[in-house]
């Protein structure tokens, strides 16, 4: 792993690691495992938040034995909304499932209408509406279709489950794998979705295509204004983007790489970030290079969170969590990485900052077909920040 502020150092164990292939969601030897940005601590300031670093405690299981969790979000009233993708139910836990509990129980609201789960497709990356309140508002999901990923957005209420789809945005190219899916919030109030390439690499440089894309839009589906291309497309050059989070106006997204290095990318709007003329670094004055990268084998890195000062990244095949303090500068704005939990809970797919702030809680993914669960699998786990 290396951060362009630390080039030699931090690349130097990575180095030593036998490159593998690594497939979106990093199953060894399968196919592919500056200004905006989200979610979670969208308000904050980044020199607030930077060089104030706050360890995590003992993980706790909010929940188990559900069936690949892939978006954990919060509504207003202190519930929380998790996204099973390959049932295309969506569950809910009571407000106050992290209080110290163990073993809750899951609520079922409803099964999203349209989804075909398939390979890396299903129901995806969920997102509140900021103007949700505790009684109601718009909730919206990404999901794989027939033939294509989509954004709605659907009426929500606690008690009274999902309203009538509306459809958001269409037409996102959609595979067995490489689906992207993350969309998120930013400071803006502009939505934001993680798109992959669908296995077709040459759309990542097309910025008429939305697959290998950063999109951003209106609540609406609009482009949102300013967009560097007058579409939906806010930046280019991905492989196949899976979590999104913001430090202050600075947008973080994690991304797949294919057999070399995987990535955290300082989105840039109307930036090309290389894929697929580069994979990691290199790619010169007219590309944006990562702020860090891993081996595949430590990370396939999915969903972000900025929480206690830092950046965390979950990782699938990486088998751990990543926390890559934050230092307040938009250029170098991470530090080097710890890596947390190795192999203790197996593929983790998800983290999410707890309203809050006192809390991350993160969601494995080892019934997937890729990992190997066990008897609580798969889990919503409860990190507290110590401090």
């Amino acid at each position: 792993m290396r951060s362009r502020a630390r080039p030699r150092r931090w690349a130097a164990a990575a180095l030593l690691l036998a490159a593998a292939p690594a497939c979106a969601d990093g199953g060894a030897g399968e196919p592919g495992g500056d200004r905006y940005g989200t979610g979670s601590e969208p308000s904050a300031d980044a020199s607030a938040t930077a060089g104030r670093t706050v360890p995590p405690g003992e993980p706790e299981t909010v929940v188990g034995g559900l069936e690949v969790p892939w978006s954990v979000v919060f509504w207003p009233d202190g519930s929380a909304l998790v996204s099973e993708r390959d049932s295309a139910r969506l569950l809910r836990l009571p407000p106050g499932s992290g209080d110290g509990g163990t073993g809750r129980e899951a609520e079922e609201v409803g099964t999203v209408e349209g989804v075909a789960p398939g390979g890396e497709g299903g129901l995806l990356g969920l997102a509140v509406s900021p103007d949700a309140g505790e009684s109601g508002g718009d909730l919206y999901a990404y999901y794989t279709a027939e033939d294509e990923n989509r954004i709605v957005r659907m009426d929500y209420a606690p008690g009274e489950g999902l309203g009538e789809q509306e459809v958001v945005a269409d037409g996102i190219p959609a595979s067995g794998f490489h689906n992207g899916g993350r969309i998120e919030f930013g400071p803006d109030g502009m939505l934001y979705a993680g798109t992959g390439d669908a296995g077709q690499e040459g759309r990542s440089q097309d910025t008429g295509s939305l697959g290998g894309k950063i999109l951003r839009m209106t609540p609406e589906g609009d482009p949102a204004p300013g967009n560097p291309f007058d579409n939906l497309v806010y930046s280019y050059g991905h492989r196949n983007v899976q979590g999104l989070a913001w430090h202050g106006e600075t947008l973080l997204a994690t991304e797949f790489g294919q057999d070399t290095w995987d990535e955290i990318n300082a989105v840039r709007p109307g930036g090309d970030h290389g894929w697929p003329e580069v994979e990691g670094e290199g790619g010169g004055e007219d590309r944006v290079d990562p702020l860090v990268t891993w081996r595949p084998a430590e990370a396939s890195p999915s969903g972000a969170a900025v929480a206690g000062g830092s950046l965390w990244a979950a990782a699938l095949r990486g088998e751990r969590l990543w926390r890559l303090p934050l230092t307040g500068d938009p250029q170098d704005p991470v530090e080097e990485p710890e890596a947390l939990f190795v192999g203790e809970y197996g593929r983790i797919r998800d983290v999410v900052t707890e309203p809050g702030g006192e809390a991350v809680w993160a969601a494995t993914s080892n019934r997937d077909g890729r990992g190997d669960p066990g008897p609580q699998d798969d889990r919503i786990l409860r990190i507290p920040l110590e401090g």
